[in-house]
């Protein structure tokens, strides 16, 4: 278990309660933590590494409205073969900040991730995306299908399906009255009595809600057809109990989209609990698949 160390950078509009939130799920972590600041022309970004300095470069991306750190279940396993990477997505919440040019498109995201990458000296990687993290990974391979190894996305949400209308309409309060409190009853609605988030997830999610009332940057879903022979390996794991979308139409177009690619479903997970998931399962098929 480790505890939170001192900020590499400053990030002056990161209240104490956040970062103290931000290390309360750092210290879930169950191998020791190198907190990186990465520069690139949008700012500083802030990355928590760890893992063997000269393994492969494994780069890690969480959904929205999550950070880094809620990679804590994920880490354990891919440390023991990669140089894990989980990354502080710009402009959502987490210890990133903003500067230099504006991130307001897509474009600008795929210009980010690839100075994050080429900062971290991976010219090639591994790239595991949860839900908006996977539609992220999903973009920046057809962007860059040069730059990356393998391809893991987890429950990818806006990649193969769209979201279903309930639960948009219950992530409503999550933007309207952001706490812990709306963080809480989403969560346990969407897990519905399956394996539930952190506590310290749910309250760092709340802080989190509070002080980056921006949306991500998004955009339409990625043009995977244009990447023809040029696709990585990949793999698609789904939630089994997801509401985000419909696990079969998802399951469907990936099988069509990403010939080749293994998909795969985790019965009784949530979609949000997914990359917190205590399960021999899960890391069993992410270690075999980067490995293999």
């Amino acid at each position: 278990m480790t505890a939170e160390p001192p900020p590499p950078t400053a990030a002056p509009s990161v209240s104490p309660a956040f970062r103290a939130a931000y290390g309360q799920v750092l210290a879930l972590w169950p191998v020791p933590v190198e907190p990186l600041a990465v520069d690139t022309e949008f700012g500083t970004t802030r990355v928590n590494a760890c893992g063997p300095a000269d393994g492969p470069p494994a780069v890690l991306l969480g959904g929205g409205g999550a950070t880094s750190a809620g990679w804590y279940a994920r880490v354990g396993a891919l440390a023991r073969t990669h140089r894990v990477y989980a990354v502080d997505v710009m402009g959502a919440p987490g210890l990133s900040v903003p500067g230099g040019r504006p991130l307001r498109r897509p474009a600008d995201l795929m210009a980010w991730l690839d100075g994050v990458l080429t900062a971290l000296g991976a010219e090639r990687a591994a790239l595991l995306g949860h839900s908006y993290g996977g539609w992220l990974a999903l973009g920046y391979a057809v962007h860059a299908p040069d730059r990356v190894d393998r391809l893991a996305l987890l429950d990818p949400t806006q990649c193969f399906a769209g979201y279903r209308t309930a639960y948009l309409a219950r992530a409503v309060p999550l933007f309207v009255r952001p706490g812990e409190a709306s963080a809480r009853r989403f969560l346990a609605w969407e897990s519905r009595g399956g394996p539930a988030v952190a506590p310290e997830s749910v309250r760092l999610m709340g802080v989190g809600g509070r002080e980056f009332r921006g949306r991500p940057v998004t955009g339409p879903r990625p043009a995977v057809a244009r990447l023809g022979s040029a696709a990585p390996p990949a793999l698609v794991l789904l939630a089994g109990r997801s509401r985000a979308h419909d696990l079969r139409r998802v399951a469907e177009t990936a099988g069509r989209t990403l010939p080749g690619a293994r998909i795969a479903t985790l019965p009784g997970a949530g979609h949000h609990a997914l990359p917190e998931l205590r399960s021999a399962e899960l890391d069993r098929l992410l270690v075999e698949f980067l490995t293999g």
